[in-house]
């Protein structure tokens, strides 16, 4: 099955939920919701969406309902890019790429990382 599309608030809120490993919703909305000025209804409204889009799964624990993340943030951040690139770049990295050049702000380790990412995708391509 093909994971659904996210939103950012979505996923901050995946990943909070992530953070802790299980919650329930009068946690995340203590936590989380308040943080972000968001009511109860409104967490226990995304919890249940992202359980709909198979992010969170939920499971009866003590008369209460607790919440975990389905798959680990890389997973999904990941799957977040790749909906990304291919609904709004179509395919292509080059604009992302152009975007990242003119940004100026890409810390040494950032930097490190998309060397090493290039070095792994010139490796493969000459494997093929």
């Amino acid at each position: 099955m093909q994971a659904r599309s996210i939103g950012g608030q979505e996923l901050a809120l995946l990943q909070y939920i992530g953070q802790r490993g299980e919650a329930s919703v009068a946690e995340v909305a203590a936590g989380f919701g308040e943080a972000h000025g968001l009511a109860r209804s409104t967490v226990l409204t995304m919890m249940e969406r992202l359980r709909g889009k198979g992010y969170l799964k939920r499971r009866r624990v003590d008369g209460r309902y607790g919440y975990s993340a389905t798959a680990g943030e890389d997973d999904v951040v990941q799957g977040a890019v790749g909906r990304f690139v291919e609904k709004t770049l179509h395919g292509s990295v080059s604009p992302f790429v152009a975007w990242m050049s003119k940004r100026g702000e890409v810390s040494d380790e950032e930097l490190a990382e998309l060397e090493a990412l290039v070095a792994q995708l010139q490796t493969r391509r000459s494997e093929d």
